[in-house]
């Protein structure tokens, strides 16, 4: 029996001919299992029972988006970059997520059960020179911007001044969500 490739050019089976299932991947996007329950656990035992205690609330511990509307955002994100620089290579662009709350009274169209409770901004960012020769992965709101040459403003998120950002927030919040899917 010869080995299974999954056509990226990487080896699926072992030296014995037994194949692993195509989704027993080893690659920088995979986790311990025991790593992620440690790191939830530490999350849940220290920040989380603070924040409860302290506020009086069952504040959220996850949030859940549907993987179209992540692929959206990033599409967006490529498509706006490139608009103001059309040569921007992916490996530049990246999301910074913001831990964030939700006011005490939300408005439309947050539900009145996530008041007060955590929740995340994804906001985009673009790999730029500082000046002094360092790369640095800068807040990026390309709608700041007033020209393909005018990079610089889009780098420099403003706010308060009633303009929007592009960014992306509503994800489903447990608790209030049922904790019955989560596995962490």
């Amino acid at each position: 029996m010869g080995t299974e490739h999954n056509g990226n050019g990487h080896d699926n089976g072992n030296s014995n001919g037994h194949s692993k299932k195509k989704n027993q991947s080893v690659s920088p996007s995979t986790m311990s299992t025991d790593t992620i329950q440690e790191l939830v656990n530490n999350y849940h035992e220290n920040q989380l029972a603070f924040i409860n205690e302290n506020l009086g609330i069952d504040d959220a511990h996850s949030i859940w988006f549907d993987l179209d509307t992540v692929k959206k955002f990033i599409a967006e994100i490529e498509h706006q970059a490139r608009l103001i620089d059309p040569s921007c290579p992916d490996i530049d662009l990246g999301i910074r997520f913001y831990y964030a709350a939700y006011p005490e009274t939300p408005s439309e169209p947050v539900p009145q059960d996530y008041a007060k409770r955590h929740t995340l901004v994804m906001i985009p960012t673009k790999r730029e020179n500082d000046g002094k020769g360092v790369m640095l992965n800068y807040d990026f709101n390309p709608f700041e911007s007033d020209s393909e040459k005018d990079t610089e403003t889009a780098l420099a998120l403003t706010a308060g001044l009633g303009r929007s950002a592009l960014a992306q927030n509503h994800g489903q919040l447990t608790p209030p969500g049922t904790s019955i899917v989560e596995s962490y």
